[in-house]
């Protein structure tokens, strides 16, 4: 009887440690895909943040090109209006040249 007692909690433990090894391999499974979701969202998280920046340094690089446009535009704004000014100062005397340069020939 002993023998059949000892039998008996051995298989007993055996069916313990069967549904403990279960267990853990169940726990270590929903540990994985949590990890493997956690990563998935902090991947995602980054892959946004990193667009987000990249975002902005496009839009201040824009906004410093604009900026230097507008300077230069206005450069040359400038550099017009004086060849017109001073055009329109020559015109007369350039008038006169060609006038006296037609009459000599």
């Amino acid at each position: 009887m002993v023998r059949d007692e000892v039998l008996r909690s051995i298989k007993e433990a055996e069916g313990k440690t069967a549904a403990k090894l279960e267990k853990a391999r169940s726990d270590a499974s929903n540990i994985i895909s949590k990890a493997r979701g956690k990563a998935t969202e902090a991947i995602s998280t980054g892959l946004q943040d990193a667009e987000v920046e990249a975002q902005s340094m496009i839009d201040e690089a824009r906004a410093d090109a604009n900026k230097e446009a507008d300077s230069v535009s206005a450069d040359g704004q400038t550099a017009l209006a004086a060849i017109h000014e001073q055009g329109k100062k020559n015109r007369s005397s350039a008038v006169d040249s060609v006038l006296d340069a037609f009459l000599e020939s």
